[in-house]
């Protein structure tokens, strides 16, 4: 069954902006921190940005400091990446994932490793090309 379902991604050129969705159709948000991950080919996932639903409190990865907001809207029960100023190095898939006990900063540095996160999505695929 699918619980969090990412959209938005696609193909832009350098210095390009994106807005990612993360929807939770079938559960409400309320009680997560949500974060946003990305895989480049190669390479291990990582945490770029990770929000605690409930207050709004907020967690960068240095790399994406400055370019990278994510925001959330409970009215949609969705949380948003916008990414701005893209780079080729950017490009990688982006997964959302959803889980009601780690805090924002451990949701990102350790998310990835994390086996008893409560939800991950499929994932879109971001691609920063000219």
């Amino acid at each position: 069954q699918v619980q969090l379902v990412e959209s938005g991604g696609g193909l832009v050129q350098p210095g390009g902006s994106l807005r990612l969705s993360c929807a939770a159709p079938g559960f409400t948000l309320d009680y997560y921190a949500i974060g946003w991950f990305r895989q480049a080919p190669g390479k291990e996932r990582e945490g770029v940005s990770c929000i605690n639903f409930s207050d709004g409190s907020t967690y960068y990865a240095d790399s994406v400091k400055g370019r990278f907001t994510i925001s959330r809207d409970s009215d949609k029960n969705t949380v948003y990446l916008q990414i701005n100023s893209l780079k080729p190095e950017d490009t990688a898939i982006y997964y959302c994932a959803a889980d009601s006990h780690l805090g924002v900063q451990a949701m990102c540095v350790m998310g990835p490793y994390y086996d008893d996160m409560n939800y991950w999505g499929k994932g879109t695929l971001v691609t920063v090309s000219s």
